[in-house]
């Protein structure tokens, strides 16, 4: 936008339409599996032989011991080192391709939610909130991984290895076999309780751990006002009560959790003792020999490792489901391509739409009748307006009353409760998204920079390479900070990121900037003079000046040199449009401005009298 001549860059495509129904609820074995097969028989194949392995080792101890003293003592003994060898190597394998498998699932999961999050309307976001939404790419993403290490293989190997142990066991003494089934029958159904109210414990703990999330972050952007206040004692006493709140949480759900081995090791030692008792009553009798005693023995302890990993399993299961269906709840949040209406503009240039059938400029933003609220609170009730198609048109109004909730409104990130909005004609609820936010740039109150270098922040939503940099430093120039990153070592390849950042200034100017390079036909600046000094306060007003010659260019103003300046003037009170004309005719006209300007609610900016 340095120069009407800048080329128009075509707007961004729109983000492809919302998944069906059955695609947003997030199932992990599905996305594990997805075109994966192939590795998942590997997978499968190599927990299978190792579970042989294992079943197989107490039966060839057995028959070691059944032939001690004859031929067949190093047959058996090599047998026994190839099924130790065979188990350890196709369970090592097995285990980590599987882990490699789910990392490359989490790294998906995770591209998949900051897109679907970026994607969803700024309404969801905000009540979604940062720490919420950033513990779904951290804490939930490591549940969802312990969940694919547990299930695929974890679980139904260990539940294999305990069926195949419990018939081998059955063919060796099935009397000992039901003292065994005894034993553990117990500790079972009190297992089963435990894990039954685990899963209500790590809903509870998971959403303790979001919310101190949510409070850390907001803590740490407010960092320069708490210590300015010197409140760092007292926010961090509040984050402390949080963080003692989920500790709460997590050792009520580690109490539970704790009883589970306890139990299956009592259940091992009790079944223990029946067996020895009971197996040397029946050698006694002669009804059962030395070697199958010792293989019982050994297939009795072996029992134990496969029970704790089913309880182990049945754990990261019941964490990795809540996850899960947090990952479900988001997907399930509207995208805002879902909300588009099939109606294609035929042109995105300002002649599509410049003119009416009388031919008559069409306004560049037109509300009629717009009421809008935040839940229950209204912020607009009945707003009528217009914003020229060339010019500076300034918004004013005290705190609250409606100015930047407009400025959403305009760019949809909001949609009205009723009435209309317009931009070029057109209700923005007809515009396909990218064709709207095409034709405006925006710069928000905080003048919001990405943590990218100078090139990225200014080339935002384009590919960086279309813009020269003789462009990005004359367009620098204009704003008055070319001469101040030229001198930096890398120039344009600043990231503005941990040691290196900008003034409140430099930041206004350099949003300034990439709103400029844009070539929009409506130009929104939410205060962008703020944090300006008399000079570039000056600079930036001329620039306006020259800018909106050739578009519209809409200002929430709370300087009265900005506003004695404008075009055009929106004054906005409780809501609603009370005044619009220019600085002359409003003073005369409009008792809600003049309180604004006498009362010095539109303060004098550096340099310039009211």
């Amino acid at each position: 936008m340095a120069d009407r001549t800048t080329t128009r860059t075509a707007a961004p495509a729109t983000a492809p339409a919302a998944a069906p129904a059955d695609d947003r609820d997030f199932r992990i074995m599905r996305e594990l599996a997805a075109g994966r097969y192939s590795r998942l028989v590997v997978i499968a194949l190599l927990a299978l032989l190792s579970t042989a392995s294992t079943l197989l080792l107490p039966w060839a101890v057995g028959k070691l011991i059944a032939s001690l003293g004859s031929d067949g003592l190093n047959g058996y003994t090599w047998l026994l080192v190839g099924l130790g060898l065979g188990s350890a190597l196709a369970g090592a394998g097995a285990t980590f391709l599987l882990a490699r498998l789910g990392q490359q699932m989490i790294c998906r999961l995770r591209v998949r939610t900051m897109r679907h999050t970026l994607g969803m309307r700024v309404a969801d976001i905000r009540q979604e909130g940062s720490g919420n939404l950033v513990s779904r790419i951290t804490a939930d993403t490591a549940r969802v991984k312990k969940l694919v290490d547990a299930g695929p293989v974890q679980l139904p190997m260990a539940a294999l290895t305990t069926v195949g142990t419990l018939v081998i066991m059955g063919f060796i003494d099935g009397v000992l076999l039901l003292v065994t089934l005894g034993a553990f029958l117990a500790a079972a159904a009190l297992i089963f309780a435990v894990v039954k109210g685990l899963r209500h414990s790590y809903t509870a703990v998971q959403e303790a751990t979001s919310g101190l999330a949510q409070r850390y972050v907001a803590a740490a952007d407010a960092v320069k006002v708490i210590k300015a206040y010197r409140a760092e004692r007292q926010v961090g006493d509040d984050l402390a009560e949080k963080a003692g709140e989920v500790a709460r949480r997590e050792i009520a759900a580690a109490r539970m959790e704790a009883l589970m081995m306890p139990v299956m090791t009592l259940g091992q030692q009790i079944a223990l003792v029946a067996v020895i008792t009971g197996g040397g009553a029946r050698m006694l009798d002669g009804k059962l020999s030395l070697a199958d005693f010792v293989a019982f023995l050994l297939y009795l302890l072996q029992l134990t490792g496969p029970l704790m990993m089913i309880a182990s399993a049945v754990t990261a299961l019941r964490m990795g489901n809540v996850a899960r269906d947090r990952f479900t709840s988001l997907f399930a949040r509207e995208q805002e391509q879902d909300r588009d209406r099939e109606h294609p503009l035929t042109s995105s240039s300002p002649s599509s739409s410049s003119s009416s059938s009388d031919g008559q400029a069409v306004p560049a933003v037109r509300f009629e009748q717009v009421h809008f609220g935040y839940g229950e609170g209204p912020v607009l009730r009945g707003a009528d307006f217009r914003v020229p198609a060339r010019g500076l048109t300034a918004l004013v109004g005290l705190s609250g009353s409606g100015k930047t909730t407009s400025l959403e409104l305009m760019q949809r990130f909001a949609a009205a409760d009723s009435g209309s909005v317009e931009v070029f004609g057109r209700d923005v609820a007809d515009w396909p998204l990218a064709g709207l936010r095409g034709r405006m740039a925006y710069v928000d109150q905080s003048s919001t920079l990405i943590q990218d270098s100078i090139r990225a922040n200014l080339t935002l939503g384009r590919d960086p390479s279309s813009v020269s940099d003789e462009e990005l430093w004359r367009v620098l120039d204009r704003v008055g900070l070319a001469e101040e990153f030229r001198g930096g070592p890398r120039g344009l390849d600043t990231v503005l990121a941990g040691a290196v950042d900008l003034s409140g200034g430099q930041r206004q100017r350099l949003a300034l900037a990439r709103a400029m390079l844009t070539g929009a036909d409506l130009v929104l600046l939410d205060e962008p003079s703020s944090h300006l000094d008399s000079i570039n306060e000056q600079k930036l007003r001329d620039l306006v000046d020259e800018l909106s010659q050739e578009r519209a260019m809409l200002v929430v103003a709370h300087r009265i040199s900005t506003v004695q300046h404008a075009d055009h003037v929106i004054v906005l009170e409780d809501g609603r449009t009370v005044g619009e004309g220019d600085h002359t005719t409003l003073m005369a006209d409009c008792p809600a401005y003049a309180r604004l300007v006498h009362g010095q609610m539109l303060v004098v900016g550096t340099g310039a009298a009211a």
